[in-house]
């Protein structure tokens, strides 16, 4: 949920690709992935160009906003369990 958070308030979105992170993530469009969480000279790095390029951040944090808008909230979901119910009951 942390992750959606951020995107729902239009944040570019620094994280590891684990779990089900990388699943919400676009890098590069959403916000940025590194792989490997340790990495602290990535992690600087990625820091450094968000930070360094405003208008591309923002970009990423207003394309992080409407994933979360067309894919995770409670609207979206519905309409899944719908056609879900109609295919199986069909």
């Amino acid at each position: 949920m942390t992750v959606a958070e951020a995107m729902w308030k239009a944040r570019p979105v620094l994280a590891s690709r684990v779990g089900g992170i990388q699943d919400q993530l676009r890098h590069g469009t959403s916000g940025l992935l590194l792989e490997d969480p340790s990495d602290l000279v990535g992690f600087d790095r990625a820091v450094q160009a968000l930070l360094t390029d405003r208008d591309q951040a923002q970009r990423m944090g207003e394309a992080a906003h409407r994933r979360v808008c067309s894919d995770y909230l409670a609207p979206r979901r519905l309409i899944q369990d719908l056609d879900l119910i109609d295919r199986v009951a069909g």
